[in-house]
């Protein structure tokens, strides 16, 4: 774990000074990988042999003296809901199991002209749809702290690898805080951008008015690194933002003075676990520390967030997953009857059970008489929320909080209770809704589990949010410690 250890500019230092090839970091990975993953379990499908025809490519570009990408080298790992062009793509679903992409995402494609080197794909709640990595049609994975509990999801792949040195960075999804809960439960850095920041093109949609890709790392400067690498304006994506691109990484400077921090009563109320509302609060001492201020606000849709979300989420889902249909992506199934039955027996074997859950719900919401009643007042509920943000952003500049309630909880402690898993993101979801930028951090630990910070900025501003999280993370070692695997 060693290499993966250091800092960006200190690995790209001795690829320079020819005391590292990018031939012995993959080589790295994938030793790791064989080394833990039986136990962590994050990876669904490796790409060995391109990742090795990479390392030999940018290997010799830079003994020929070649410019190096933004991201030259480093082992990375995606979700398994991002297309990469020939290498499986499954959502974690029995549906896509023999899915094979014909193109890249434009996010793969941006990692690729950074000249990162894709190590596989990694597992996570099927289609996005789940907050613990149980969810997966093929196996939970497991959270490098203690392999008892869950890694988080859905991004629980992405993060737990991270986590476990196996690659030097992931990315993942974030449409109800997918990123920043497994990043808090496995102590690592998750940072969801301003929505439209980065392009949706070929990630596999979930709900697509929530959905957004970011980078789980282990330290906030590598955070801010990858998203230059992968932010930016895409034509192909109808929802991306045509926005200048600031420099993130130079934002970074460790200087908080005078910022204004608001934090949400609603954030650290009940059900917030003590140990988790005392990490905070001492969180916050630290920015005091630095001259910041912080005053506590409100936010008081909060507990309409959650019921709002899963009323759209579940709506956008079913919408979007009307296209599995056994004719033209993944399995289909064998015998039908007709073409009605095709449908049935397809979607009936290819979807996991909460796919089901949230495809029936949605569709029940968007239909005949209740359409009013649940999706429209969702969408009124929705604006409310926003509302109650932009309000705060009115005087201060930053919102933190807890990024969960708790820590990571055993594996299936909660799998047969969707209510109270829904729950695990009373936090992230409302940022999610207002499609503001959030970061999660490490700032301590409880009962031996990792505890999350999440710092929440306005629109675009992921400078402030990285700066702050940098800043923070400066005056600790929370986000050094590892686990023992």
């Amino acid at each position: 774990m060693a290499l993966f250890d250091l800092r960006l500019q200190e690995v790209h230092n001795r690829l320079r000074n020819k005391e590292l090839s990018v031939a012995e970091l993959v080589n790295a990975s994938y030793a790791r990988i064989a080394e833990t993953d039986a136990s962590v379990q994050a990876f669904l499908t490796l790409n060995e042999e391109g990742a090795r025809a990479a390392a030999a490519e940018l290997d010799r570009a830079l003994a020929d003296g070649g410019e190096q990408g933004l991201l030259f080298g480093l082992p990375a790992g995606i979700k398994d809901n991002i297309v990469t062009e020939g290498l499986r793509t499954t959502c974690a679903s029995q549906f896509l199991r023999n899915y094979d992409p014909i193109y890249d995402a434009t996010v793969a494609k941006k990692l690729k002209s950074a000249q990162a080197v894709t190590i596989g794909k990694l597992n996570m709640d099927e289609f996005a749809m789940g907050g613990s990595n149980e969810n997966s049609g093929f196996h939970p994975t497991r959270n490098p702290w203690n392999t008892d509990y869950v890694p988080g999801g859905s991004s629980g792949g992405s993060a737990a690898s991270v986590a476990a040195g196996q690659v030097y960075f992931a990315l993942g999804s974030d449409t109800g805080g997918s990123i920043r809960q497994p990043a808090a439960y496995c102590g690592i850095v998750g940072l969801k951008p301003t929505y439209g920041l980065v392009s949706r093109y070929g990630l596999v949609a979930f709900a697509s008015s929530l959905d957004q890709i970011g980078p789980l790392t282990k330290n906030v400067e590598d955070s801010a690194y990858v998203l230059q690498a992968i932010a930016g304006y895409d034509a192909n994506d109808s929802t991306s933002a045509n926005v200048d691109i600031p420099d993130y990484v130079g934002a970074l400077s460790g200087d908080v003075k005078g910022l204004r921090i608001g934090v949400p009563k609603e954030y650290l109320g009940q059900g917030i676990d003590p140990k988790v509302k005392e990490a905070v609060l001492e969180a916050l001492k630290r920015f005091e520390s630095l001259g910041a201020t912080w005053e506590e606000v409100s936010l008081p849709h909060t507990e309409y967030a959650v019921a709002t979300y899963y009323l759209l989420a579940s709506s956008e889902a079913s919408s979007n997953l009307a296209r599995f249909d056994g004719v033209r992506y993944g399995v289909r199934a064998d015998n039908p009857d007709n073409l009605l039955d095709l449908y049935r027996k397809s979607r009936s074997q290819g979807f996991g059970q909460e796919v089901k859950r949230r495809i029936m719900l949605g569709t029940y919401a968007l239909s005949s008489g209740y359409y009013d009643a649940y999706y429209l007042k969702a969408q009124k509920v929705r604006t409310l929320i926003k509302r109650d943000f932009d309000d705060v952003f009115e005087k201060f500049d930053l919102i933190v909080g807890p990024t969960a309630p708790t820590t990571a909880f055993p594996i299936g402690e909660q799998i047969g209770d969707p209510l109270t898993m829904y729950l695990n993101d009373i936090c992230t979801i409302p940022v999610s809704l207002a499609g503001v930028p959030a970061i999660s951090v490490p700032c301590g630990f409880a009962d031996g589990l990792p505890v999350g910070l999440q710092i929440i900025g306005k629109a675009f501003d992921e400078r402030t949010v990285l700066r702050a999280a940098h800043a923070y993370e400066q005056q600790t070692e929370h986000h050094n410690q590892r686990p023992r695997l």
